[in-house]
């Protein structure tokens, strides 16, 4: 396999891993989306004995799932160009490796009866590149899962927009998608996911769209988010740090009904 390539300090992952705010981030998504992921793994028939790729893997939520499902005979390789948080993770069926999907050569072996990826391809680059690496490691058979946001499809967080607190809220989330797109972000990639696994050469494609409106957990991955990506914010003219802090009280006060972006769940199976 051929080394990572290294990133460009200039095409850098808005939400990187290495803030203190990541592993926030990662609590609160793995309890808004885990059991939407779970749920479709389940449905594609996950047993003892697959072979499973993470790509992106992020947060250990979905690798230590994965690896309770596929057992001692099993095998689930987890990859992210940050793989700081491995050590909850690494072990057993577990394999961390350090992979970019969207520059580095497919890992070794390839041969997966499942790959997911959420919440991955939307910040890549070469998502073409990275998309057919992963449906080229499939067996036979294999799973592609991929499950991506739509930013664009529904831009709002605040759906119910009734009042200053709640427009202050709009503001920022387009600021937010202002960084995201300056960053390469295709806002408009979770609804291409049923075309793109088609041209890919998978079949029996479907896909679904799932948001929550209003939860515990969008009110602390707002403020995680807010907080990480704040000093960007700040800098581009896109936000006062006077408005961040009012947002933050907002959130504490727990007077917003905070929605995400929809996630669209797109699969198929290589023939």
């Amino acid at each position: 396999m051929a080394s990572p390539t290294p990133a460009s300090p200039n095409d850098g992952y808005l939400l990187d891993n290495a803030r203190p705010e990541a592993g926030t981030r990662f609590d609160a998504l793995s309890e808004l989306f885990d059991p939407s992921t779970f749920r479709h793994i389940e449905d594609l028939g996950i047993a003892p004995g697959w072979r499973c790729w993470e790509v992106g893997a992020g947060g250990p939520s979905v690798v230590t799932w994965l690896a309770d499902r596929v057992g001692p005979t099993g095998r689930v390789l987890a990859t992210d160009i940050d793989t700081s948080w491995a050590s909850e993770t690494s072990g057993g069926a577990v394999e961390v490796l350090r992979h970019d999907v969207g520059r580095d050569e497919p890992p070794e072996g390839g041969g997966f009866d499942l790959v997911h990826a959420r919440l991955v391809l939307v910040h890549v680059t070469d998502r073409e590149r990275a998309l057919r690496t992963m449906a080229d490691s499939l067996r036979p058979g294999g799973w592609l899962l991929v499950e991506d946001a739509d930013p664009a499809l529904q831009p709002l967080i605040c759906l119910d927009e009734y009042g200053p607190e709640q427009a202050l809220a709009n503001k920022l989330r387009s600021g937010f998608r202002t960084l995201l797109a300056s960053r390469g972000a295709d806002l408009g990639y979770g609804r291409k996911l049923p075309r793109l696994l088609r041209e890919a050469g998978l079949t029996g494609v479907n896909a679904d769209a799932y948001f929550p409106i209003t939860s515990p957990a969008c009110n602390i991955l707002e403020a995680a988010t807010v907080r990480h990506v704040r000093d960007g914010l700040v800098a581009a003219g896109l936000a006062t740090d006077e408005e961040i802090e009012r947002h933050l009280a907002n959130i504490a006060s727990g007077r917003l009904d905070l929605s995400t972006s929809p996630m669209i769940s797109a699969w198929g199976r290589r023939p």
